[in-house]
């Protein structure tokens, strides 16, 4: 059987035999306004204030760009066939990068230090699993340990007597460039106060996106249009894509599998090491020991959760920065009034799942969605324990409620050896 070929000389990545549907371009629109008018509702039943404000929605953005960008580089990763457990590892190396180079040569310094930082970690996991064919899960766990102890050790070595450093931080860094424009703001701030339903959530929204909004956090937006352009709409982009699902029969047409391979985890590190340095140069002024707090990991989950999608990625990150987000600014209030809206997913999840004829799936979720409104209906306030747990465990719900539609790319994680084709 002959395998057919696109124009541009690639073959097209083998597909299941139910092929995915592509989402409608307006799909994100639609969503967001989905979003904006579910929570307005929620807000009005339980009277928890903060909900969508401006501040949490800001917060959340700030929480949200670093997983996305280390999904983003996971996702680079992965599509050509080399899963990448360093992320975290690669996001430690930023951070230091961000706060040495953006302490002695300015916050744009620090960007680009934390890109190569990134970078460099990205190359050792390129030679380990691309060149010497060593285990991806094996050399990403490497690359987490010894990331973390290197990061430590030049922090002791840079850091150390300089004003407001020391062992653990970087002394403060100079802030990217922040847009605001006052008088949109002022006026968004009036119909945002106002209460009105939905209205006043968009309002916020749009006060969010005109008030101190990093020059930083739009330009990782961008990357991660780019990313889908280039990885979706490109030569480059379908040959690389190739490499991850089949690998050998994209050697067979010409395509330098190795030479993509390495090229994708050079951006991967890239990209995580940008996640890195935002946590330095936005959500923080400095660098500081054990920032990335596992946001790496994260970042792995909701690039799964995404299916290895651009937009199903930022819908996964923003979904942990968001709870994570209402932990931080209202505690147990905002996150018992997210019991109430994990409960009704839940129950619409469970209602697709016995159309689409899933009964023992939707017995399951239906029984999850029980249990977590009687617990809603039983307390008035979540526990403080709990609510720092929140954001990993709606983090595991959602995965699992989304597993059963995942597929991950054919060759993702196989040891390729040049030549494989013939």
């Amino acid at each position: 059987m002959s395998v057919p070929a696109t124009a541009t000389g690639v073959v097209d990545a083998p597909t299941s035999p139910k092929r995915q549907r592509r989402l409608p371009r307006w799909w994100f629109a639609a969503a967001l306004v989905f979003v904006l008018a579910f929570l307005s509702l929620l807000q009005t039943i339980t009277g928890a204030n903060d909900l969508v404000s401006s501040g949490t929605i800001a917060a959340t953005l700030v929480a949200t760009i670093p997983i996305m960008l280390a999904g983003l580089g996971g996702l680079w990763s992965e599509r050509a066939g080399v899963v990448n457990i360093g992320l975290e590892g690669m996001m430690i190396l930023g951070t230091w990068g961000a706060g040495y180079f953006g302490y002695h040569h300015g916050p744009w310094a620090g960007v680009a230090g934390a890109i190569v930082m990134g970078m460099l970690g990205g190359l050792v996991h390129a030679i380990a699993t691309v060149t010497f064919g060593v285990d991806h899960i094996i050399s990403g766990v490497a690359i987490n340990i010894i990331a973390l102890g290197a990061v430590q050790y030049l922090a002791s070595l840079t850091f150390v007597g300089l004003p407001g450093g020391g062992q653990t931080q970087s002394p403060k860094i100079d802030d990217v460039q922040t847009i605001t424009i006052t008088s949109l703001g002022d006026h968004l701030l009036t119909v945002e106060q106002k209460d009105i339903f939905f209205i006043s959530p968009l309002a916020a929204l749009g006060r969010a996106l005109v008030t101190n909004l990093s020059v930083l956090t739009l330009l990782s937006l961008l990357l991660l249009v780019v990313t889908s352009w280039v990885l979706w709409r490109t030569s480059f982009g379908l040959r690389l894509r190739s490499c991850g699902e089949s690998p050998a029969a994209a050697e067979s047409l010409g395509v330098h599998v190795l030479r993509y391979k390495f090229a994708a985890v050079l951006i991967s590190g890239g990209l995580a090491g940008l996640a890195g340095g935002f946590l330095v140069m936005v959500a923080a002024s400095n660098y500081r020991d054990g920032q990335t707090g596992g946001r790496g990991y994260i970042g792995l989950a909701a690039m799964i959760f995404g299916n290895w999608r651009p937009g199903g990625l930022l819908a996964g990150a923003g979904l942990f920065g968001y709870t994570d987000t209402l932990g931080l600014r209202q505690g147990g209030d905002s996150v018992h009034a997210l019991l109430l809206a994990v409960a009704i997913l839940a129950i619409a999840a469970a209602a697709w799942q016995a159309r689409q004829g899933q009964q023992r799936a939707a017995v399951l979720t239906g029984a999850t969605a029980v249990v977590i409104a009687a617990v809603y209906f039983a307390i008035d306030e979540v526990p403080s324990d709990f609510v720092t747990m929140t954001p990993y465990v709606v983090t595991l719900l959602v995965l699992a409620f989304a597993s059963q539609r995942l597929r991950m790319p054919a060759a993702d994680g196989q040891i390729y050896r040049k030549g494989s084709a013939g």
